[in-house]
């Protein structure tokens, strides 16, 4: 799990729900890696390597973007997604996209709240989905007879 620093406030919210999607899916805490970055501009990075790793069967990214006065936001939030979409189409790795993009802190807290509308414990669920997706996908065929 890579999660930003920048924005605590909700990222801390989102990291909650997505821990609790993990232990109700059944992943053991000790499986969980949690890796805290600057902020968003820095998910992608962190995200590649792990997916690199090949110590990971799925990464789940979470940050906040809310939006200001200037064109930032629209810059930050253009590159970690493409970031994070290259990063698992070169590596194969589901990497799931919990990063809000918001116009508020408000709609940012409301997509961090306890419970399945948190959108961390939906990122984490579409992990574990994908990872299960991709490990269906490579598994070795078996012979036609």
């Amino acid at each position: 799990m890579v999660v930003a620093k920048y924005n605590d406030f909700v990222t801390d919210r989102l990291q909650a729900g997505a821990l609790a999607a993990l232990a109700a899916a059944g992943v053991a805490p000790s499986d969980i890696t949690l890796v805290r970055v600057p902020g968003a501009f820095e998910i992608p990075l962190a995200a590649l390597h792990a997916a690199e790793s090949g110590r990971f069967d799925a990464v789940v990214c979470l940050g906040c973007l809310i939006r200001g006065e200037t064109a930032h936001f629209e810059y930050i939030s253009s590159a970690v997604s493409h970031g994070l979409t290259d990063a698992a189409a070169t590596t194969g790795v589901p990497i799931a996209f919990g990063v809000l993009t918001t116009n508020s802190i408000e709609e940012a807290l409301a997509r961090a709240v306890d419970g399945s509308g948190n959108k961390g414990h939906e990122a984490a669920v579409a992990a574990i989905e994908m990872a299960e997706v991709v490990a269906q996908l490579t598994r070795q065929a078996a012979p036609r007879t």
